[in-house]
């Protein structure tokens, strides 16, 4: 397999994260017949000037900030993960720049998180699947030298601070595996069938280490395992969605139509593969037909950018559109650290 630092996964995934937010950003909360009439064929968008990017990048640099505290400070723990990500989380929310229309749920809990002897298991908002949590989970998918229970076990945790939710932890965790698996080289002919694979394998696996008892504050009295299996059927679900739409692909139509508008986790997930999947070679035309969309346009393209990048390296984007991208030298310095 090609290796993250031959073809830089991690800088084509972060500048693809934030190229596909920006570029959805002004097309968010839009139908498509709204889309074209503002921007013309979806096939020719431009990114915008300046290339502003949403909560959704802000957040994934959030989360790639505690990561990097929390290795700089020793061996990978969840309490060491948990408190320096619980920092980010609420130095964001607490930031000026905090004004790109942010999800409530993320709000909500952010706000909890502030106090410091509040457990974070009781700001996390159990009832919560929506996409805030794995849009921003790639750098799990990219950072070096991680097992895979930590992998697992960090993107769920990541996720439970602000979405609690079963269906918001299984997304995220296989987000964070599609991401590492394009960034290894996995065949995109075969992704859906992997990560199919792995809900199966993880559907009744709860990671009491990296979650401690956050399922017990759910009405859901049959035990963890059951909690976390109503998130991975509902990824499952979103996975067989997924693959019959790519039976019939119909790269000219709306894809929420199919998958999902996003707003949720699994939809999130399975648009934004499509997206890719149906221009795994084309990842600019990948991400225009994510933001041309009538669902949540910039976090689909923000993901549909992340697995671009993770799969086709640094070089599938143009020059032109990454040096004028907001927070470039912060997505800089994260893709070289874990390119190194």
């Amino acid at each position: 397999m090609t290796t993250t630092a031959t073809k830089r996964a991690a800088t084509g995934s972060l500048f693809g994260l934030a190229l596909g937010d920006a570029l959805g950003f002004p097309t968010e909360f839009n139908d498509v017949p709204a889309i074209l009439a503002k921007t013309g064929p979806w096939r020719q968008m431009r990114l915008p000037r300046p290339a502003i990017v949403t909560d959704d990048t802000q957040m994934t640099l959030a989360l790639a900030r505690g990561m990097r505290t929390a290795a700089d400070r020793g061996p990978l723990t969840p309490e060491g993960l948990a408190g320096p990500v619980r920092e980010e989380y609420t130095a964001w929310y607490r930031s000026p720049e905090n004004n790109r229309a942010p999800g409530n749920t993320c709000l909500r809990a952010c706000s909890l998180l502030t106090d410091p002897g509040r457990d974070w298991r009781d700001a996390s908002q159990i009832g919560s699947k929506g996409c805030g949590a794995n849009m921003r989970v790639a750098p799990i998918g990219l950072v070096p030298g991680w097992t895979e229970e930590e992998r697992a076990g960090a993107a769920q945790l990541q996720s439970a601070l602000t979405h609690g939710h079963p269906t918001a932890l299984a997304a995220s965790d296989l987000t964070a595996r599609a991401v590492w698996l394009l960034a290894d080289g996995a065949e995109v002919t075969g992704l859906v069938g992997l990560l199919r694979s792995y809900a199966l394998d993880n559907r009744t696996r709860y990671h009491e280490r990296w979650l401690g008892d956050l399922w017990m504050r759910t009405a859901c009295d049959a035990g963890p395992q059951s909690f976390i299996a109503r998130g991975w059927d509902d990824c499952l679900a979103a996975l067989d969605r997924l693959a019959a739409a790519l039976k019939t692909p119909s790269p000219e139509t709306d894809p929420c139509l199919t998958t999902g508008e996003g707003w949720i986790a699994e939809e999130a997930l399975a648009t934004a593969l499509q997206c890719f999947l149906l221009f795994p070679d084309e990842p600019l035309t990948a991400l225009r037909r994510a933001a041309c969309t009538s669902g949540d346009s910039d976090s689909l393209a923000c993901l549909a950018g992340a697995f671009a990048g993770a799969h086709l390296g640094a070089a599938a984007w143009p020059e032109d559109w990454t040096t004028r991208i907001e927070y470039r030298e912060d997505l800089d310095t994260f893709a070289t650290l874990w390119d190194a």
